[in-house]
């Protein structure tokens, strides 16, 4: 490599005996020498000059989401995904303050709406890419006859499982579900609330409820330890949608819209269907 001869003094004056021009040509010189040093690097080490997503994911999406994402590390080198999963409500506060995140998985409008009137999510970015349905599981080994929603208030049941209608899209479908069918004030008393739907699954599987609210997707997510009792009426809750929407001040929004637009791809839609989530919008 060139010495980099024919500095400026400190204060800002030539040396003497150098002209200018010369300077300005070993400067040119010596910062292409340093621009190929810097790919070199990149191109030896790309840990180091990778580009970094952080995604904000509804706990439901764990499974597809993360497929998804391997589809996107394999066809852009130098990439790497950070997932952060939960309730879609702690997710929301999250980002509310001011959490370092670059995209927001949702499993629910609601969350995404509160979002989008902050001013917190990228204009234009938002999309709606799946749909899902709430199901009533129960642990497999169970003697209790679970088979439709009135089922729920009989004496054996003592104990029901939602995700909490505070913070859990799908906590507040059950909630809704309940009481369109009358049902919300007869089973309060044995209602057990997780944080988020997945930690519903789990009381299931455990044995420490006689049922749970969860979606139909996560059945997948433990088969053989839970079965499906029933599934409450569509038009007992509102459908459920998941919406994705770039975060405002995403590092890689240009990244974000790639991994969004993935999501919509044939590729993604079949690994979503994979898991048993339904497209965007039904089909007629």
């Amino acid at each position: 490599m060139p010495k980099c001869r024919g500095v400026p003094t400190p204060d800002g004056r030539p040396r003497v005996g150098v002209s200018l021009p010369p300077l300005r040509r070993r400067f040119l010189r010596c910062m292409s020498w340093i621009l190929v040093l810097a790919s070199a690097v990149c191109a030896g080490a790309p840990a180091a000059c990778a580009q970094e997503l952080t995604l904000s994911v509804a706990i439901s999406m764990k499974e597809a989401v993360e497929g998804i994402g391997r589809l996107l590390v394999q066809s852009r080198s130098g990439v790497r995904l950070h997932y952060n999963f939960g309730g879609s409500g702690e997710l929301q506060k999250q980002i509310e303050a001011g959490a370092p995140v670059d995209i927001f998985v949702s499993a629910a409008d609601r969350q995404m709406d509160e979002l989008d009137r902050k001013g917190l999510v990228l204009r234009g970015s938002r999309r709606t890419f799946a749909r899902n349905a709430l199901s009533v599981v129960v642990p497999a080994d169970t003697r209790l006859m679970i088979s439709q929603a009135h089922d729920l208030v009989q004496p054996q049941v003592q104990r029901i499982a939602i995700g909490n209608p505070k913070t859990v899209p799908a906590g507040q479908y059950a909630e809704a579900s309940l009481r369109t069918l009358g049902l919300r004030d007869a089973v309060r008393e044995r209602l057990v609330y997780g944080e988020n739907v997945r930690q519903v699954l789990e009381y299931v599987v455990r044995g420490e409820v006689e049922a749970g609210f969860v979606y139909v997707t996560d059945l997948t997510a433990r088969p053989g330890s839970v079965e499906e009792a029933f599934r409450p009426p569509r038009n007992s809750y509102a459908p459920v949608t998941y919406p994705v929407a770039v975060v405002a001040g995403s590092r890689h929004p240009a990244l974000a819209e790639a991994f969004i637009s993935l999501l919509l791809s044939r590729e993604g839609q079949d690994i979503l269907a994979r898991f048993g989530f339904l497209p965007p919008t039904e089909r007629r």
